[in-house]
């Protein structure tokens, strides 16, 4: 299984990115995604994640301005980021779980800057 992540880049503050997702395999249908985001001498945290049934949940700070969804017959999974702040500024990294294990992407590093 692969995850192939996409679509950061350099914005300014209160501007939007759209991050995907690409995976190989047969299990995300099945599986439960994420993305996370990690700064230099942080861990990583958890920003959003959709369950394979559909429930979201979100980092506080991020609620009302990001939007996690997923398209099944692409295996895709997408973050919808707006209004955009300088503390947004992370490498952001897709994850999938599956019977218990997990998948990661590579990373792609979204920055806030004006």
């Amino acid at each position: 299984v692969q995850l192939q992540a996409s679509g950061g880049g350099l914005v300014q503050p209160g501007g939007s990115l759209r991050l995907s997702c690409v995976t190989s395999g047969n299990i995300f249908s099945g599986s439960d995604v994420g993305w996370y985001r990690q700064t230099p001498g942080k861990q990583r945290e958890l920003v959003a994640a959709m369950t394979s049934g559909g429930v979201r949940k979100y980092l506080d700070s991020v609620k009302g301005r990001f939007s996690i969804s997923r398209d099944n017959a692409k295996k895709t999974v997408f973050l919808q980021m707006d209004s955009l702040k300088p503390e947004d500024t992370a490498v952001y990294y897709c994850n999938m779980q599956w019977a218990f294990r997990n998948y990661w992407g590579q990373g792609t590093l979204v920055t806030v800057s004006s």
